[in-house]
């Protein structure tokens, strides 16, 4: 049976308390989400925030190979016409070819929040779908408060689904959005739904109830056409139904089908570049996409995975795009930097004393603060260091960062450097708009006489994450690096209490990976290059 994951992360998901996305991060995760084949990405709500409707500007530049974009909003306020609801108007301004609109189904938020008699929320419902419709809009009716609304009046709440059927919707989408449904009462509603419509139904489930995406896999048992959710629970209060867990266990376990189903080794590494642009930690311990997942503690576990991995994991972790881990115990954790050491190494063995050598190093620096997960640059110079497979490309003669701040004036960074390649010294100034910035551009400027190639790099994000909160301004921060030369990307890490040290080890860590690589293409240099 064919199933539509429509995603809501960009706007439902960005509900989630601390969570702010920019526009370009939006951006960067809509191409992310198409490319890993959803059906539909629904963008935001245009009109409520400014960063909405910038990115449904850039976003209208960019074509999708698969996904269809959906812009989000309400049905028309009461009293206003159709053709003069602001809410209305900004939907259609945006020009997405699909428009997701939801009205009330809780005779009770009738009354106490739209404060308009059950009978007048029925043609808001009906003539907000039909203006939409003739636009030529693809509509999805979200029901909102369905659930609560059937079990308060079940036939008002059918009246509503109703309304929005003769105003022409394509799709009824049944809202859990208090999130306090049970499993066993949503099939209960659900197939009563059923019986009344042969319209294509979906579901949106909110997870207070912590059964969201049970509900939201047992709904497309039950017949559902479209789930609606986000990736890594992300939503409102305690969130929403979680694709990371959904769509593995749709396709792998219950046969359905999708276009993400070809992509579904993708799904541990978009569900973590939605943490890292999200700036939030990515919980490791969720299924199937969690470094937790498929993780195993030393003894008979380990013994039993090596001989048959069926024996404690429920799927290949390769399927989701995960990896097997071994913890704890030393033999695991050669067999862990084993693995990633062959792949530069081929004929390496796990006798080799300096496989336990670089084990040690690792989990030291684990220890201090370092994570080696979105910083794989890193992680490759680290093994290549161990087995004398390194090239030192710059040696660092020493860096002095100025800020200064007169009044009301900006922020004004200067970065002096001093670096030695093949015996030869480079000392350079450079301007940046911020410390860091500044020695990004200095390095760039002392090293470019020596490796051209560096004019190409480009970093495409900068990442700070605290990670001791409770030590205030003297804990330990962990800043991850993004680079890329045009063709190929790499990630880099830096760990240290202060800010200054630890974007230098991930920006030198990204100069010396890049220069090593030597994939050159052009880039937009700093400021000061142009002079």
């Amino acid at each position: 049976m064919r199933i539509t994951i429509y995603d809501t992360t960009l706007r439902d998901g960005t509900q989630r308390e601390g969570l702010s996305l920019l526009a370009e991060d939006k951006l960067k995760l809509a191409k992310k989400l198409d490319g890993f084949g959803v059906d539909y990405i629904e963008g935001g709500w245009p009109g409520s925030n400014p960063k909405d409707l910038e990115f449904f500007r850039k976003i209208n530049t960019v074509k999708f190979n698969h996904a269809k974009l959906a812009a989000f909003g309400s049905t028309r306020r009461p009293g206003n016409q159709t053709d003069q609801d602001p809410v209305l108007l900004n939907l259609l301004a945006v020009n997405t070819p699909v428009v997701a609109i939801f009205g009330k189904s809780w005779g009770f938020h009738v009354e106490e929040v739209l404060r308009v008699p059950l009978a007048e929320n029925l043609v808001i419902i009906e003539d907000s779908v039909r203006f939409l419709k003739s636009h030529d809009k693809e509509v999805v009716y979200d029901a909102e408060h369905f659930f609560d609304g059937y079990k308060d009046n079940p036939s008002y709440a059918l009246e509503t689904l109703k309304a929005a059927l003769r105003g022409g919707a394509d799709s009824l989408v049944l809202c859990d959005t208090n999130g306090g449904t049970l499993p066993l009462e949503f099939i209960e509603i659900f197939q009563a739904i059923r019986k009344e419509f042969s319209s294509p139904l979906g579901v949106h489930i909110h997870n207070d109830g912590g059964m969201a995406t049970a509900i939201s896999i047992i709904a497309a048992q039950q017949g559902a056409t479209q789930i609606q959710g986000t990736f890594n629970g992300y939503g409102e209060r305690c969130g929403n139904a979680n694709f990371n867990t959904i769509i593995p266990s749709l396709l792998l376990k219950l046969g359905f089908d999708a276009p993400v189903k070809q992509n579904l080794t993708m799904l541990t590494e978009t569900s973590r570049l939605i943490s890292e642009l999200s700036n939030l930690p990515h919980d490791e311990r969720q299924p199937y996409v969690g470094s937790s997942a498929f993780a195993h503690k030393a003894g008979m576990h380990i013994d039993a995975i090596k001989k048959n991995s069926g024996t404690f994991e429920h799927i290949d972790p390769s399927s989701v795009g995960n990896r097997r881990r071994f913890l704890l115990s030393e033999q695991a954790g050669r067999s862990t930097i084993l693995l990633k050491a062959q792949d530069l190494i081929p004929d390496l063995t796990k006798d080799d004393p300096r496989v336990q050598e670089l084990t040690d190093k690792l989990k030291l620096l684990e220890h201090l603060g370092y994570q080696f997960e979105a910083a794989e640059a890193s992680f490759e110079l680290l093994i290549k260091k161990a087995f004398n497979l390194y090239n030192k490309t710059f040696s660092l003669g020493g860096f002095r960062i100025i800020v200064e701040k007169k009044g009301d004036e900006p922020v004004f960074s200067e970065a002096t450097i001093k670096v030695t390649v093949d015996g030869e010294e480079e000392l350079t100034t450079a301007e940046g708009d911020g410390p860091v910035n500044a020695l990004d551009c200095a390095i760039r400027k002392a090293l470019r006489r020596f490796y051209p190639q560096i004019t190409t790099f480009q970093l495409t994000d900068y990442k700070v994450r605290v990670l001791e909160e409770n030590r205030g301004t003297e804990a330990v921060v962990r800043v991850l690096i993004q680079t890329t030369d045009g063709r190929h990307s790499w990630g880099t890490v830096g760990a240290s209490a202060n800010i200054i040290e630890a974007s230098w080890q991930a920006l030198a860590d990204s100069i010396q990976y890049g220069i090593h690589k030597s994939s050159i293409k052009g880039q937009q240099p700093c400021p000061e290059e142009n002079s």
